[in-house]
């Protein structure tokens, strides 16, 4: 091969190496933001209600859940059906609810990584004191 051929070789070799180089910044952006739309898709959520002892609702507990990963707690009040939710929750997470009303607290329910469902109801009691 003679030194111009060589030349040109490399310099061809230079801009479409360049070329390359300069695409992957960008298909790696489209591969994280479509990845950012499938994690929304994989998302799940709690929904449940909190009673007492003879099954009525109630209105004003607050539900907790925890982020066992991270150990961040959220809240909810209850609506006044008792009922609660909590959307956008990692399926790749395992979580703890339980509520308190008027310093009585449920027994603690967990969810699970390993459960599958996209939406999950729960049942929460608290035995009010009268």
């Amino acid at each position: 091969m003679t030194l111009r051929k060589l030349y040109k070789f490399a310099i061809a070799a230079a801009v479409l190496g360049g070329v390359g180089f300069l695409a992957l910044p960008r298909a790696r952006a489209l591969e994280m933001e479509n990845q950012q739309v499938s994690n929304k898709d994989q998302t799940r959520s709690v929904l449940g209600v909190v009673q007492d002892g003879s099954d009525a609702p109630i209105s004003g507990a607050v539900v907790y859940i925890k982020n066992t990963k991270t150990l961040g707690i959220k809240s909810f009040i209850t609506e006044q059906d008792g009922g609660f939710r909590f959307h956008a929750l990692s399926p790749n997470v395992d979580y703890e609810l339980y509520a308190e009303f008027n310093g009585q607290r449920s027994g603690t329910k967990s969810l699970s990584s390993f459960d599958s469902r996209k939406e999950v109801n729960m049942t929460l009691k608290v035995d009010v004191k009268k």
